[in-house]
């Protein structure tokens, strides 16, 4: 018989590579692993694992097993948060995950909301930027998690026909990949937050660091500046964003630390865009943050979206953090 401890520990091997990581990883021992993989091997009859190295990697069975073992897990957590629903909310779990900027603006005043109307329930939080994060919750290590995508360029994903601009054939690519993005929620429950501006972040010196909300600053104009990137998503969506405007960025310095990024602005030392989140965490004497636009596409922005599966978003305490983070999100 397959029980549901075979499997996670399973998930543990083929995530770590050996026995003895997965007992780390688990908090047990490499001979409790061992018995336990020897007894889901068993129950299946065929090996699961075959040593590759000094590693081990997963059989044919086992890559099939574990394509369902995460569904599963799920499945069981969600079993796990009505049961203790049924108590009232006076007891349960909900493992948030969720991206830097979110975490400090965010999810803080949702999980006190929620903690004073219940304090039973147990609201953990761990940091991921979205593809990790989703990966984690179709892996059934969250109940929620925070991320977000850029959807700039809207409108239809064709190619266009060679001989079209260079700004179209940009265009056309984020086209595509919003494209496959939003195709790869389609397992998840979706609900937007908001919609996050990007801001040109500038020296206070900058010659358009003056600009106002009724006067954006346009990508194209930053052209001849040195750029300081963010995270690497972040990253690969500003070359994108430049290649629409019709230039590629000089990018000499990259850090996934916001603070660390204003700065090196402050210094002088290049120009750069941050999200609306992560400015009103910091302190930014010396900077100017002007209103983006990604010439055409209009204002840059990004859009924050909460996710959950589809079992777990009928869990109370589940439903309720996603409620909260909502009210958090329009508030702001």
């Amino acid at each position: 018989m397959i029980e549901a401890r075979h499997l996670r520990v399973l998930r543990a091997v083929a995530q770590t590579g050996s026995y003895s990581a997965a007992a780390r990883e688990l908090g047990c021992t490499q001979p409790a692993v061992s018995q336990q993989m020897k007894a889901l091997e068993k129950a299946v009859e065929l090996p699961l694992v075959v040593r590759s190295g000094r590693g081990m990697q997963l059989s044919e069975a086992g890559e099939v097993l574990l394509k369902h073992a995460s569904g599963i897990l799920a499945g069981l957590s969600a079993a796990e948060q009505e049961v203790a629903a049924i108590a009232g909310l006076r007891s349960g779990r909900v493992r948030l995950v969720s991206f830097p900027t979110a975490s400090s603006t965010l999810v803080p005043p949702a999980v006190a909301r929620l903690r004073g109307a219940h304090p039973g329930v147990r609201v953990s939080l761990v940091e991921a930027e979205p593809p990790q994060a989703l990966a984690m919750l179709r892996g059934g290590e969250c109940e929620i998690a925070l991320a977000f995508r850029y959807p700039h360029a809207r409108g239809g994903s064709a190619v266009p026909a060679h001989g079209s601009t260079r700004a179209a054939r940009a265009e056309a690519v984020l086209a595509a990949a919003e494209t496959a993005a939003a195709g790869d929620w389609d397992d998840l429950v979706a609900r937007p937050l908001l919609d996050d501006p990007l801001v040109a972040v500038l020296p206070a010196g900058h010659p358009l660091a003056g600009r106002g909300e009724r006067e954006p600053v346009d990508l194209a104009e930053l052209a001849g500046e040195q750029w300081i990137a963010g995270c690497p998503q972040c990253r690969g969506h500003l070359v994108e964003l430049c290649a629409v405007a019709g230039f590629e960025p000089r990018i000499d310095f990259a850090t996934d630390d916001y603070p660390a990024v204003v700065g090196l602005v402050a210094a002088g030392l290049g120009v750069a865009v941050l999200p609306g989140l992560a400015l009103a965490a910091l302190r930014r004497d010396a900077v100017a943050a002007v209103e983006l636009r990604a010439g055409a596409a209009g204002p840059a922005r990004r859009e924050v979206v909460e996710f959950t599966l589809p079992d777990l978003a009928e869990v109370p305490a589940v439903a309720l953090m996603l409620d909260r983070l909502a009210q958090a999100a329009a508030e702001r």
